[in-house]
């Protein structure tokens, strides 16, 4: 089945599109992972929300936003797949989606100590020691986009 990638604002997105995506990060971070925490937290409204769709169902996902010194954040990364390829995907068009919408060169997120070398592929470097973050080890990692 095809895939496609769309990158939206909240006020953007469908119905349809907020519940697949809502529904998705159940699955990995509830169901997969679980994680017992609130998933809406407001940010979302302010948000992009870079997605892939299998149909009409969300398969990956990642949100950015802005937080201090001009730094855009990433999170809420997720596919619902694996060993296809689909995070990469995701990342690689999400970067350029996130360059564009927010016209800042400076990124981070908060990675699971199991996705640092993914992370790492596209030129995150960890900054930070481990941490515990909802029952598991984090780094803090940030990127420069280049130009």
């Amino acid at each position: 089945m095809k895939t496609n990638i769309e990158a939206k604002t909240f006020d953007e997105l469908t119905s349809k599109e907020v519940y697949e995506i809502l529904k998705a990060r159940a699955e990995v971070f509830v169901v997969e992972q679980n994680i017992v925490y609130q998933d809406m937290d407001d940010i979302d409204y302010d948000a992009l929300h870079v997605f892939m769709k299998e149909g009409d169902k969300v398969i990956a996902y990642l949100r950015a936003f802005k937080v201090e010194d001009n730094f855009i954040k990433i999170g809420r990364v997720l596919t619902t797949t694996h060993a296809r390829g689909d995070g990469g995907k995701l990342l690689k068009e999400g970067l350029e989606r996130i360059k564009t919408h927010f016209h800042t060169n400076k990124l981070k997120l908060d990675a699971q100590t199991h996705a640092i070398k993914f992370y790492e592929k596209f030129g995150f470097k960890v900054v930070s020691e481990e941490f515990l973050e909802e029952g598991i080890m984090h780094v803090k990692m940030e990127y420069a986009l280049v130009e």
